[in-house]
C-alpha cells in the first residue's frame, strides 16, 4: 500500500511489450498469488516463504488538471521471506503525453510486511491483522528526498465478500506528514469475476487533501493468475483526477529456477 498513492508514472512502449511477454511466459509456471491490484490499499496477507508475487500494470492513463499521463509500468515485487513475513519493492514509470514530457521513475519504495494475527485470509477464524513499514525512495527527477511509512491492515472474509481496512502514517519524500485511511470491498472470493471497490481519504499536511473512489473487476483465471481493471475518480484540493488502471498479478516459487539449475548441471 505504502507508496502506491503517488502513482504519477511512465515508461516506453518497447519496455511494456517485452515486460508483458515475460509475464505471460512466467505465469504458466506460477504458484498461488493474491491480486491487490488495482487498489491503493492492500490486504492483511503475505507471500508464502520462497514465493514471489508480482503485481504489474503494463499501462494506465491518468488525467489531472488538463495533463494526461501514461502510467507505465507500475510494478510491485513481493518476496516471501519466512512464515508471516514478506519484502516488498515497488516503483512506477510516468510519462506526460499532453503536453509531452520526459519519462521519470516515481513512487519507489522498499518495505517489510508482517501478519500479526492470522485470520480468515489464512484459512483461520477471525480477522487477519498485518502491518507494513519501510522507506520511500526519491523520485528520479525533482528535489524529493527519502521518506518513511507505517501502515496497519485489517482484513476479514465472509461468504458474501471481503473487506480490508487500511490506515497509514507517513513522512513523505518532501518531508510532510501524511495520513491515509481507506476501505476495500470485494465480492465473493469464489466468483471467477468479482466486483471490487475502494474509497480512501488522504491528507498530506500543508499540501493536498484527497478523497478518492474506485470501482473495478478482478478476473481470477486460476489461483496463480488474475487480471484487473479499475476506474478511479478523486478530488484533490477540490479539482478532479481521473484514472484508468489495468493489470495483472502472478506468482511463482523461487525453487522453480533452482530446480532447473540443478537439472542443467
Amino acid at each position: 500500500m505504502s507508496a502506491c498513492r503517488e502513482f504519477w508514472q511512465r515508461l516506453c512502449p518497447g519496455w511494456i511489450a517485452s515486460g508483458s511477454a515475460v509475464v505471460f511466459g512466467v505465469a504458466v509456471w506460477s504458484a498461488p498469488a493474491l491480486a491487490y491490484r488495482p487498489f491503493d490499499g492492500t490486504d492483511a496477507a503475505v507471500a508464502a516463504p520462497g514465493e514471489v508475487e508480482i503485481e504489474l500494470q503494463p499501462a494506465g492513463r491518468l488525467r489531472d488538471q488538463g495533463t494526461t499521463t501514461l502510467v507505465a509500468p507500475a510494478t510491485v515485487f513481493n518476496f516471501g521471506l519466512s512464515e508471516g513475513w514478506e519484502a516488498v519493492f515497488e516503483g512506477q514509470g510516468q510519462r506526460p503525453l499532453s503536453p509531452q514530457g520526459p519519462t521519470s521513475l516515481t513512487a519507489a519504495g522498499a518495505f517489510l510486511k508482517h501478519v500479526l494475527q492470522p485470520g480468515s485470509l489464512q484459512d483461520k477464524s477471525g480477522p487477519s491483522i498485518a502491518t507494513e513499514f519501510g522507506v520511500l525512495l526519491p523520485d528520479s527527477t525533482g528535489n524529493s528526498g527519502v521518506g518513511a511509512s507505517l501502515a496497519g491492515i485489517i482484513s476479514h472474509r465472509w461468504d458474501w465478500g471481503t473487506i480490508h481496512l487500511n490506515g497509514e502514517m507517513a513522512l513523505t519524500r518532501e518531508h510532510h506528514g501524511d495520513v491515509f485511511v481507506g476501505t476495500i470491498v470485494e465480492g465473493p472470493s469464489k466468483w471467477v469475476v468479482r466486483p471490487v471497490a475502494e474509497v480512501f481519504y488522504e491528507n498530506e499536511f500543508a499540501k493536498t487533501k484527497t478523497i478518492s473512489g474506485l470501482i473495478g473487476l478482478i478476473w481470477q483465471v486460476r489461483d496463480n493468475l488474475s487480471f484487473d481493471v479499475g476506474l478511479r475518480h478523486a478530488l484533490t484540493n477540490g479539482h478532479p483526477v481521473n484514472e484508468l488502471r489495468a493489470g495483472l498479478t502472478f506468482g511463482f516459487p523461487l525453487s522453480m529456477f533452482g530446480g532447473r539449475s540443478q537439472q542443467a548441471r
